[in-house]
C-alpha cells in the first residue's frame, strides 16, 4: 500500500449530483487504484471506453469500495494513465507506419490507343477487353485476339475487376484505363506470377507483357 492512504476526493453528495462527471471518477480510480483493482474492476484501458462500459452508479460503487478495500496504488507503480498514454502512442505510430507502407506500384502502362477519358471501371464492375500476353522474349503465351483480321471476333475476356479474380498487375492496370482505350502494361513478377509462375506458360519470377484493349464496362 502507499505511504498514506488518500482521502476521499468527493462526498457522497457530489458524487450523485450532476457536478462530477463519470470522466472525473474514473480518471480519479485509474490515478488512485492499484493495477489489481482496476483490472478487477474493469477500468483499465481509454476513460472513454471506460465510461461507455460502466454506468455511473457503478462506477460510485468502485469508487467507495475502494476506499473500503484501500486498495490503493503502490509507491512507485507506475500510473496506469502513463502506460495508457504510452500503449495509444505505440498504436497510433504502427498505424501511421501502415499508412506510410504504400506498396509501390508494380507495373507500367505506355497508351497505345486513348479511351473516351470518360468511362474508367471502378472496383468490383465487370469489364470486358481484348488481349494478348507475351513473355520478355516475345513468346506469346496466352491470348483471346488471334489476328488483326479476326481480332473484332475473338471471344472478349469478361471478369470483375479489382476483386482478385485476375493477377493484380491486371485489376490495378485496367482501372487506370478509359473504354477504347488500348495499352500495354509491363507486370513485375511480384503483379503477375511470381516465383511459383504458371505452370506450361510462365517460368518463375517472369516480367509479363500485355497488350490490353478495353471494350465495354457492364
Amino acid at each position: 500500500m502507499a505511504t498514506s492512504d488518500p482521502t476521499p476526493k468527493y462526498t457522497n453528495e457530489e458524487l450523485d449530483s450532476d457536478n462530477v462527471s463519470k470522466k472525473e471518477i474514473i480518471e480519479y480510480l485509474i490515478a488512485t487504484a492499484s493495477s489489481k483493482f482496476l483490472r478487477e474492476h474493469k477500468l483499465m484501458g481509454a476513460v472513454k471506453n471506460v465510461a461507455k462500459q460502466k454506468s455511473k452508479d457503478v462506477l460510485i460503487k468502485d469508487y467507495n469500495l475502494l476506499f473500503e478495500t484501500k486498495d490503493f496504488k503502490c509507491e512507485g507503480e507506475e500510473d496506469i494513465t502513463e502506460q495508457t498514454k504510452k500503449l495509444t502512442v505505440k498504436d497510433d505510430g504502427e498505424k501511421k507506419k501502415k499508412t506510410d507502407e504504400v506498396e509501390e506500384p508494380k507495373y507500367k502502362k505506355r497508351i497505345l490507343k486513348g479511351g473516351n477519358k470518360v468511362n474508367f471501371p471502378r472496383k468490383g464492375d465487370v469489364v470486358s477487353c481484348f488481349y494478348t500476353g507475351k513473355l520478355a522474349d516475345g513468346t506469346v503465351f496466352d491470348q483471346n485476339a488471334i489476328s488483326t483480321k479476326k481480332f473484332k471476333k475473338a471471344q472478349a475476356l469478361k471478369f470483375k475487376v479489382g476483386v482478385g479474380q485476375v493477377i493484380k498487375g491486371w485489376d490495378q492496370g485496367l482501372m487506370t484505363m478509359s473504354v477504347g482505350e488500348k495499352a500495354e502494361l509491363i507486370i513485375e513478377p511480384e503483379w503477375a506470377y511470381g516465383k511459383k509462375g504458371c505452370e506450361g506458360k510462365v517460368p518463375p519470377n517472369a516480367t509479363l507483357y500485355f497488350e490490353v484493349e478495353l471494350l465495354n464496362i457492364d
